[in-house]
């Protein structure tokens, strides 16, 4: 049997690889791809904090893809958004931080209930469509609020993310699903980068697994986000209903 990183298998490096691509083109569409490729490396009998490297790692090249498509093809506007980003990035820090000193138990039972809630509002709400709407709060607060709470979630536990980005630009600015969608993925990108290089500080990560996973992921994600471009609400509101719920679901039968 051939032998790669961490002691895999060439098979089991193959197959997790394959997973990342899956999880790329799920993600680039409704986020969530985490909670596929997580415990595919759990699976595959990769220490926990390892996994958990080696899974920032690669989810960054599938965000980073995404992010790159919808800013060539003019639906992601940066200029914005750069107070967000360096408050996502402040939060991710104290996030990461927090979760090794504090225990997760109280998040475990009540993320479940959130993740259905934004489920629920996707389901149901007027303003998620591919029409702009009134925004409820200026960009200001937005970026302070949304991109400095959101990116301490990112760091502390992380689930979800994408979603709940898509749900605080909907709500609270307006935007429209596809739009929304486009935006989720810097702020989800500087979060993840933050904790990936914690990790790697750490010497948490299988290198090449890692790298082959991100290749997948990216070409995954590009092609998710050319979706997410022609089918707008159509294809992302249904796709973050179910990923939303399997995440929830998921999480449920594990408190």
């Amino acid at each position: 049997m051939v032998l790669i990183d961490g002691g895999l298998s060439l098979f089991t490096c193959l197959l997790l690889i394959s997973v990342a691509f899956t999880a790329g083109f799920v993600s680039a569409i409704a986020g969530g791809g985490g909670i596929i490729t997580l415990p595919a490396l759990l699976w595959a009998g990769i220490p926990p904090l390892d996994a958990l490297g080696t899974n920032k790692f690669q989810s960054v090249f599938g965000t980073l893809s995404s992010t790159i498509n919808f800013f060539q093809k003019g639906h992601l506007d940066l200029r914005p958004l750069w107070p967000g980003l360096l408050a996502a990035i402040v939060g991710a820090v104290l996030g990461t931080w927090s979760v090794t000193q504090l225990g997760g138990e109280q998040l475990d039972t009540l993320l479940p209930l959130l993740l259905i809630a934004i489920a629920l509002y996707f389901l149901f709400s007027p303003r998620i469509s591919d029409i702009d709407s009134k925004p409820r709060i200026s960009n200001s607060l937005f970026n302070l609020f949304a991109g400095g709470g959101i990116g301490f979630y990112g760091g502390f536990f992380g689930p979800g993310m994408g979603s709940i980005y898509a749900l605080a630009f909907s709500a609270l600015l307006g935007y429209n699903i596809r739009r929304a969608t486009a935006h989720t993925k810097p702020l989800v990108l500087v979060t993840n980068v933050t904790s990936m290089l914690i990790f790697m500080a750490g010497g948490h990560l299988l290198l090449w697994l890692a790298i082959g996973m991100s290749a997948a992921q990216f070409a995954g994600a590009r092609l998710g986000s050319n979706l997410v471009i022609s089918r707008g609400a159509r294809l992302i509101k249904p796709v973050i209903i179910l990923a939303t719920l399997v995440v929830a679901l998921k999480l449920l039968l594990e408190v």
